[in-house]
């Protein structure tokens, strides 16, 4: 049984197409593309590179993309490099971890405007309320209670009229 890698290299000679050309087509660089003609799967960082551009390649040579996929998979089960998906961090996931999932889940097209109107009704209760407090609070409240002593002329009088 032919392997992907024959699969994809005998169906571009078949059709008369370079390196090159795959790769014009394709958007794929030529030395990934070499790569893949030759089953070396080490050169990309992830599987899903190779499965990505196993399908783009197929897919311009119209072959059977899933089957093609199927053998690829069952190729890369033999693969120790490529059998699990590689860590994205060493560190332990924390609670921030979850919080930040979650919200990444959110649409934020509807929560963004929610919690403005939210905000906005929760500034303007505090404001209503300082208002009526200021306004029902008597004006003379902290005056002390006294005794009215008018200043002292020193003389200076308007004349009386007459």
């Amino acid at each position: 049984m032919l392997t992907v890698a024959d699969q994809l290299r005998t169906a571009r000679e078949a059709q008369s197409l370079t390196v090159y050309q795959i790769a014009e087509i394709t958007k794929i660089r030529t030395d990934h593309v070499r790569a893949l003609d030759e089953g070396n799967y080490d050169v990309f960082a992830a599987p899903v590179y190779v499965r990505g551009f196993v399908r783009s390649y197929a897919n311009a040579l119209k072959l059977d993309v899933p089957r093609v996929l199927e053998l690829l998979n069952e190729e890369l089960g033999r693969s120790a490099k490529h059998q699990a998906p590689p860590a994205l961090s060493k560190r332990k996931r924390t609670i921030l971890d979850g919080i930040m999932y979650q919200c990444s889940k959110l649409q934020w097209r509807v929560v963004l405007p929610l919690i403005a109107v939210i905000a906005t009704c929760i500034i303007g209760y505090f404001i209503y309320k300082s208002w009526h407090e200021q306004r029902s609070k008597n004006p003379l409240s902290g005056v002390k209670p006294g005794i009215y002593k008018p200043n002292k002329p020193k003389g200076e009088t308007l004349p009386l009229p007459k």
